[in-house]
C-alpha cells in the first residue's frame, strides 16, 4: 500500500514529509530489531516478544515524531510572526525589505531576478501590513498532520513485524524481517527520487546499501 498516497495524509503532509516519515519509521524499526537481536534468546516466546517490541517501538516513536512535527510548525509560525511584527512596526521600508529578503532569498534567488524579488517582497510587505496577525498556537491541521505522521511511522513497522507472526524460529524471523526492510528501503528510495532530480535507481540503490551496511555491521557484531 502506498501510504504516502492516502488522501487524508496527502492533504496534511508534503511529499517530502510523507516519504521522510516512512524512511524514519524503517530506520527505527531496523535499528530496534537489530538491537533486539543482541538480547532476545531462542525461547518459544522470543518471536512474540520481538513482534510486540517492534510494533511498540514504532508506536512510541510515531507519537513522539507527531509531537515534534506540531512543535516545528508552531516554531515556524512564530518565526514568521516575528517577521510580520518587524514589517508592521518599522517605518523604514529598507529594513522591512531586508527582513523579508533574509527569510526568502535562499529559496528564490536561483529562480527569480533581483527586480522580481524586490517587487514580490514589496507585495508581501503590503499584504502583511493590511492583514491582522494570525493565530500562533496549535491549529487543527497541526493535529491532523501529527496523526498522519503517527500512521506513517507505525505503518513502516508492520511489514517488518509480519515474519515474527508466521515464522516460529526467532533468528530466522529476524533475518527475514531484515530482508523485508532492505526491500522497503529500495522501494522508498526509488519513490523518493521521483520528487527530485536524482535518478531513481541510483537513489534506491544507495539507500538500500545504507540499510545493508547497518544489517551487516549488526550481524558481524553478533546481532
Amino acid at each position: 500500500m502506498k501510504s504516502w498516497e492516502v488522501p487524508f495524509i496527502t492533504r496534511h503532509l508534503t511529499a517530502g514529509e510523507r516519504l521522510g516519515e516512512l524512511l524514519f519509521g524503517l530506520i527505527m524499526t531496523l535499528t530496534f530489531t537489530l538491537t533486539a537481536g543482541f538480547v532476545v534468546g531462542e525461547e518459544r516466546t522470543a518471536g512474540r516478544d520481538l513482534l510486540i517490541a517492534t510494533i511498540g517501538c514504532n508506536l512510541a516513536w510515531g507519537f513522539i515524531d507527531g509531537g515534534l512535527l506540531i512543535l516545528g510548525r508552531v516554531f515556524d509560525r512564530g518565526r514568521y510572526a516575528r517577521i510580520g511584527r518587524v514589517i508592521r512596526t518599522t517605518p523604514n521600508e529598507v529594513h522591512a525589505l531586508t527582513a523579508v529578503a533574509g527569510e526568502f532569498d535562499e529559496y528564490l534567488d536561483q529562480v527569480t531576478s533581483p527586480q522580481s524579488r524586490q517587487a514580490l517582497y514589496r507585495e508581501v510587505i503590503e499584504t502583511v501590513r493590511s492583514s491582522p496577525p494570525g493565530n500562533l498556537g496549535v491549529r487543527g491541521e497541526d493535529w491532523l498532520a501529527a496523526i498522519g505522521v503517527f500512521c506513517l511511522v507505525v505503518s513502516a513497522s508492520v511489514p517488518a513485524a509480519l515474519p515474527f507472526v508466521f515464522i516460529d524460529e526467532p533468528w530466522l524471523a529476524l533475518r527475514v524481517s531484515n530482508v523485508v526492510l532492505l526491500t522497503l528501503f529500495f522501494v522508498i528510495g526509488y519513490r523518493w527520487a521521483t520528487y527530485t532530480s536524482i535518478p531513481p535507481w541510483k537513489a534506491a540503490t544507495r539507500l538500500t546499501l545504507f540499510g545493508a551496511v547497518m544489517v551487516a555491521a549488526a550481524i558481524a557484531l553478533g546481532g
